[in-house]
């Protein structure tokens, strides 16, 4: 993975690694709130040697004495300072009600280095009892000091215990430490997001991204198609201007027209020499819209003033004549079976460039039926005057569209974003290609505009970009869907 992959993984689940790192911040929070208060208070004495009554000469003499009596001594008396011994006499002092092994565990004493000064830290669950502590320590152990220096308490020996700065009374608790908690809990909370983020994108094998399509199939993605909340079962036609005119009223078709127009491009310039005449538009699942797909890349042809000729290859759920409003009747299969000629079944639609050519009578045997000679003679016959687009059944449950594609000059392999996955798709393309038929390119459908999905697309139209209402289409005049229908109506 690149920089790129891992800003779009940020960008597509961004909220729940949000929520993530919020909760780690809010569980250390909890902890915090959950864990008793210590205050720490620190009292220090230092070590001293008893040179009361040395005068003269004897003083020199006496300072090195001591101070090789205290460096000797401070190591023992830091040990002395955890001792059951200090900590029982401490508990005398202050009349606590604990053990001396337990008041033991709650003080530190250590020894500044290079000095005979000693620190003692006792921990506490109140600010006063931590102060109390402390300077209690000191106490206790200078009295146990003496006692083991001169066997009797109340007299210094040659080495005694001197304090030198008594405890300050806390103002604020040492534990839980509460920012601290807040800084790990948001550090583990963002290390566990990013794992969520990328434990989604490893597993999650729908469809994404069109570079990982392309990476994963090996084949070219022709058209990116944006999601049209809009589009109903009666109503999923673009209008003949493709929304690019101000006023019109597929004007919020804008996007998704504009999208067609990049399709039709793709596959115009597939070939220059020879572009594709006879083009299948399958899918590997039902409901991926194929239907629309293919109805609407008609419609695209045709505002371009290409002749077009649209077929409803799909013999076991036809869809084109509730896509274009056409009353059911003759159609493809009639035309194949003798009952009918090409002429007499397609229905003229639009600015006159386009025909439209239902399914007809469902026969039981469609595959063979698509896959005549009598089929291939007409597509070819057919493709002579005008470019010709076949809407076939999906390539998994049945071998109709991949027969189709075996006599066209290619196939458009229509998949939805967020729903196809890529096992799906492998094996509707290498259904496909053991027919000896070629996919021309995949088209993702249904990329959404907004949110988590938009991410990995950057997927963004905008339809302020119109002719103005005095142009005209070189195809001639806008027709509306109510008028199209009617006008079709009437031919039929």
């Amino acid at each position: 993975m690149d920089l790129r992959e891992y800003l779009r993984v940020f960008r597509a689940h961004w909220l729940g690694m949000v929520l993530i790192t919020l909760l780690g911040v809010v569980v250390a929070f909890g902890w915090t709130l959950l864990q008793p208060k210590v205050y720490t208070a620190d009292a220090s004495a230092i070590v001293q040697a008893n040179t009361a009554g040395d005068t003269g000469d004897s003083n020199l003499s006496s300072a090195m004495l001591g101070n090789s009596l205290t460096s000797g001594r401070v190591k023992t008396y830091v040990a002395l300072g955890q001792s059951r011994a200090v900590a029982d006499g401490v508990i005398k002092d202050l009349n606590l009600e604990t053990t001396p092994d337990k008041l033991v565990k709650q003080v530190t004493v250590a020894n500044t280095v290079d000095t005979t000064t000693l620190k003692v830290t006792a921990e506490a669950s109140s600010p006063e009892s931590a102060r109390d502590v402390a300077e209690a320590w000191v106490r206790s152990m200078g009295a146990e000091v003496n006692r083991l220096e001169t066997a009797d308490p109340a007299k210094k020996g040659a080495v005694f215990l001197s304090p030198i700065d008594s405890a300050r009374l806390p103002d604020a608790p040492s534990s839980p430490n509460t920012k601290l908690a807040l800084a790990l809990g948001a550090l583990i909370g963002l290390a566990l997001a990013v794992g969520y983020g990328l434990l989604r994108y490893t597993l999650d094998r729908r469809i994404r991204s069109v570079e990982q399509v392309e990476r994963e199939t090996g084949k070219p993605v022709v058209g990116t198609i944006p999601e049209e909340k809009t589009f109903t079962a009666d109503n999923r036609l673009l209008p003949f201007d493709g929304g690019t005119r101000q006023g019109s009223d597929g004007a919020h078709l804008f996007g998704i027209g504009e999208a067609m127009r990049e399709l039709r491009t793709n596959l115009q310039y597939m070939d220059v020499d020879n572009p594709p005449r006879i083009i299948v538009v399958t899918s590997p699942l039902p409901g991926d819209g194929k239907s629309t797909i293919s109805s609407n890349l008609a419609v695209t042809l045709a505002s371009s003033g290409q002749p077009v000729v649209l077929i409803d290859g799909d013999l076991r759920r036809p869809m084109i004549d509730t896509v274009f409003g056409l009353p059911k009747g003759a159609g493809i299969s009639d035309v194949l079976a003798g009952r009918a000629t090409i002429a007499e079944v397609a229905q003229r639609f639009g600015n006159g460039q386009l025909l439209v050519v239902t399914a007809g009578k469902v026969p039981p045997n469609p595959s063979e039926v698509l896959g005549s000679a009598r089929m291939r003679e007409l597509l070819k016959s057919i493709a002579r005057e005008a470019i010709v687009i076949i809407d076939a059944p999906p390539l998994i449950p049945v071998t109709d569209a991949a027969v189709l594609a075996h006599s066209a000059d290619g196939a458009i392999i229509v998949s939805t974003v967020g729903k196809t996955t890529y096992e799906v798709l492998g094996k509707a393309i290498g259904n496909l290609e053991r027919a000896g038929a070629r996919a021309l390119g995949l088209v993702l459908n249904r990329i959404p505009r907004r949110g988590s999905g938009a991410a990995y697309y950057g997927y963004q139209y905008h339809g302020d970009y119109y002719r103005n209402d005095e142009q005209e289409l070189p195809s001639g005049p806008v027709r509306s869907e109510s008028s199209r229908r009617r006008e079709t109506a009437e031919t039929a």
